[in-house]
């Protein structure tokens, strides 16, 4: 592949600032702890829901997570979790939904390759690094803490 001439890398290095979008720190910050925060504040009124309904605290708290959960599904299958992302970045993030719209969206994009080869196949192509290394992360830390116990560490 022949190199490029100086004026042609200087002519691809202007291009590319043409094309290249670019964004504010400050703002994409403030809208990640918008949108986060109003999904944290959503959770908090379905929990308080729960509660004034006359669950447990434990109950309330199993069922205010199934009900994110279903949302965050529900809307990234209507399209609508994505766009919110595109606005609230690593607001989207937080933890309960945002793992399910990482579950849920392999899932629809593969639908079409069948059940098997398709949604079987990739559906935890994001959310699986995520369990394996959870689980890895829990169980090395559970080895440490029993040896600690065992050493009488702590």
């Amino acid at each position: 592949m022949p190199e490029l001439s100086e004026k042609q890398q200087k002519e691809y290095e202007e291009y590319v600032k043409q094309v290249t979008p670019t964004t504010s720190l400050a703002k994409n910050m403030l809208w990640a702890f918008i949108v986060g925060g109003l999904i944290c504040v959503l959770g908090q009124f379905i929990l308080d829901m729960f509660l004034k309904a006359g669950l447990s605290k434990d109950n309330a708290t199993s069922c205010e997570l199934i009900v994110l959960v279903g949302l965050s599904a529900l809307t990234t299958g209507l399209g609508l979790y994505p766009k919110l992302a595109k606005y609230g970045g690593a607001g989207t993030l937080v933890p309960i939904t945002g793992f399910a719209n990482s579950v849920a969206s392999p899932a629809i994009e593969f639908k079409r390759e069948g059940q098997v080869f398709g949604i079987g196949t990739r559906i935890f192509v994001i959310a699986g690094p995520v369990i394996l290394y959870g689980i890895l992360t829990s169980w090395v830390l559970g080895i440490i803490y029993w040896l600690g116990k065992m050493l009488n560490w702590w």
